[in-house]
């Protein structure tokens, strides 16, 4: 008789535990029926214990009896976890008392915003915006903007050529200058325009280098245009992005487009920090492109904006703008 009552004790146990189960719908209350049924001091380990007091035979049943349950138990409780951790709230449930909630809006990527607020400036002074293919041939890539064969960015760790099973001249472009030749190549002067645009180059990733990066390209040609005109349009560029104050610098520098080339360097907390290269336009260029270098001249720019970014906002390491982490993003 006590070992047909243990073992009914054992089933009333199973039905009190399947039914409560199937009655949890929350992760905390299936937390409470765990507690309640299978934790250290639950039901079923008290009838676990309680088998000391009885005789082998009845230990045998009950025991068997109740590991069954434990195991069965244990299964339905994972399976029933799973499924709160993957159900969704019902369309139109909507708890109407809770407080309201600002939702959540994306943003413009921080280059972006940078591109922006760079070619605003220089569409103020007259420039008009265009972007260009970042799959550029050869041709404008390098040959019409007077760098020869044997110049180092050509050299294939610097440059990612595209195969082509018909052609070898296509390239992803290292710079936004080809642009200077597709547009003189079908604009008659004047021409002032600004390029943004992505790069890309064959080179080691640090803080303050990307194998992938941004780049504004600018470029104004005209009669009469000389270096005083290439200098004021950075000077009140560098005022517009860093401040009315902010000193400039220029030094020579060599660029193969150009000549004299220079690059520009704003006075940043008390050290000199280059943010772009410029210089005239180089004669070959404009010849090449058709025309007259006796008759016109021009100049033409180029800059990142992720470095000046870095100089505005104080980011010390330039993979931030490419590694899509939230928190760095929606600083801005």
């Amino acid at each position: 008789m006590p070992t047909t009552q243990s073992s009914e004790s054992v089933e009333e146990l199973k039905i009190d535990a399947t039914s409560a189960l199937r009655s949890a719908d929350s992760r905390d209350q299936l937390e409470a029926w765990r507690v309640e049924y299978l934790g250290r001091k639950g039901r079923l380990t008290s009838v676990l214990r309680g088998l000391g007091s009885l005789d082998i035979e009845q230990r045998k049943v009950v025991g068997a009896s109740a590991n069954r349950l434990r195991a069965e138990l244990e299964s339905l409780f994972d399976e029933r976890l799973q499924q709160a951790k993957s159900a969704r709230v019902p369309a139109g449930s909507i708890d109407v008392t809770l407080p309201g909630r600002k939702p959540a809006l994306g943003g413009l990527h921080p280059s972006t915003q940078m591109i922006r607020e760079i070619t605003q400036a220089f569409n103020e002074m007259g420039f008009q915006t265009i972007e260009g293919p970042e799959i550029e041939l050869e041709r404008y890539n390098f040959d019409m903007l007077n760098i020869p064969a044997d110049h180092p960015a050509r050299d294939q760790f610097d440059t990612i050529w595209v195969d082509q099973d018909s052609r070898d001249d296509i390239l992803l472009r290292t710079h936004t200058s080809p642009m200077q030749a597709r547009v003189m190549e079908k604009t008659d002067p004047p021409v002032r325009v600004v390029v943004p645009g992505k790069c890309y180059r064959y080179e080691a990733t640090d803080a303050t280098h990307e194998w992938q990066f941004n780049q504004v390209e600018g470029l104004a040609v005209d009669e009469g245009i000389t270096f005083a005109d290439l200098k004021g349009t950075l000077y009140e560029f560098a005022r517009r992005i860093f401040g009315p104050s902010r000193k400039v610098r220029f030094r020579c520098d060599y660029f193969p487009f150009v000549e004299p080339g220079v690059d520009m360097s704003i006075d940043w907390n008390g050290r000199w920090i280059e943010i772009m290269g410029a210089g005239m336009v180089h004669p070959k260029v404009l010849e090449n492109a058709g025309y007259d270098s006796d008759k016109y001249t021009g100049f033409a720019f180029g800059m990142g904006p992720e470095r000046i970014s870095m100089l505005r906002n104080d980011i010390t390491d330039i993979r931030h703008f490419f590694a899509n982490d939230l928190r760095f993003l929606t600083q801005f």
